[in-house]
């Protein structure tokens, strides 16, 4: 692109709406993700872009048909006006909490299970609490880069919350050996962890062969198990284990409604499943010097109601 003179009738508070979309574009990675993050069309955002260019008589953003990147000229514009962006963004949610009820849109991603089981059911009590906040609820099992993809706020079921963020958790959690009863009198019920070999077993869908790892008093055993099913969602393997179709190995968020109503039998009761699924249900959301009241009274209310857990 060819270096022009900068534009000189702009002046620099005139470019302050220029200057936030190049810092979004810069996070997101992408005219449609920046576009949807500040609520404007792709061709605005490339509109204010191409203003800032002219105004700066140089290019800021590599553009190719794939992705975008900024240059080095764009990198340092960001690199020098992120902290007092994020500084005005902080004074401006603080001067709103001030004002009295708080507002604003609230993004969450959440996994699709847990979602849909225990954080769906909490919204509409969150609302009646705090109208004028607006959530959008992304449920998705892809562990998406909050800051990158728009996202204030997580809900994570983990052993190992990142330390880059702030995690705050909800509530504990553990993985349950479970069958029907109906599986339970034709097969019989396992008396040791080698013997779900044998087993008609519903894994998880993750990459390789399922192994299931089991502890007791520092005794550990792993199993290769197998089955006519393996799904990569906690809701359809409990379905298919009320089903009587086999062994599951599920997260108690998901199975203890049918555990509590014996349509569920849990199984090898002293062995602890270890290292499938996490230990915990957590809130995560990126680091900064106050957190937005949204993220906070979200994460307070999701406490509130999940704190006692799921036995």
């Amino acid at each position: 692109m060819e270096t022009k003179p900068p534009t000189p009738e702009l002046r620099n508070e005139l470019l302050w709406g220029q200057l936030h979309a190049l810092l979004v574009i810069a996070q997101q990675g992408s005219f449609t993700r920046a576009a949807q993050r500040l609520g404007l069309s792709k061709a605005a955002v490339s509109q204010r872009i191409a203003d800032l260019e002219r105004a700066m008589g140089q290019q800021l953003v590599a553009r190719t048909t794939r992705s975008v990147r900024l240059n080095e000229a764009g990198a340092r514009l960001v690199e020098d006006t992120e902290a007092s962006f994020a500084h005005i963004t902080r004074s401006l949610a603080e001067a709103r909490d001030a004002a009295g009820q708080p507002r604003g849109l609230l993004r969450v991603t959440a996994p699709v299970a847990l979602g849909r089981q225990h954080v769906a059911p909490q919204l509409e009590s969150f609302f009646r609490q705090y109208p004028e906040i607006r959530i959008e609820l992304d449920l998705s099992d892809r562990l998406v880069p909050l800051a990158q993809e728009g996202f204030d706020l997580a809900i994570r079921h983990t052993s190992s919350p990142p330390d880059t963020h702030v995690a705050v958790k909800l509530c504990a959690s553990r993985a349950l050996l479970l069958a029907s009863g109906a599986y339970l009198r034709r097969h019989g019920a396992p008396e040791h962890p080698a013997e779900l070999a044998r087993h008609q077993c519903l894994p998880y869908l993750r990459p390789g062969p399922a192994v299931w790892l089991f502890e007791k008093q520092g005794e550990r055993v792993k199993v290769p198990v197998q089955g006519p099913l393996r799904a990569g969602n906690s809701e359809v393997l409990r379905e298919a284990a009320l089903a009587g179709m086999g062994i599951a190995l599920l997260p108690d968020f998901s199975a203890a409604p049918a555990l509590r109503a014996g349509r569920l039998k849990e199984l090898l009761p002293g062995w602890r499943p270890a290292g499938f699924f996490g230990d915990g249900i957590y809130a995560i959301h990126p680091w900064s010097s106050a957190t937005p009241r949204p993220v906070r009274l979200f994460t307070e209310h999701l406490k509130a109601a999940l704190g006692a857990g799921f036995g």
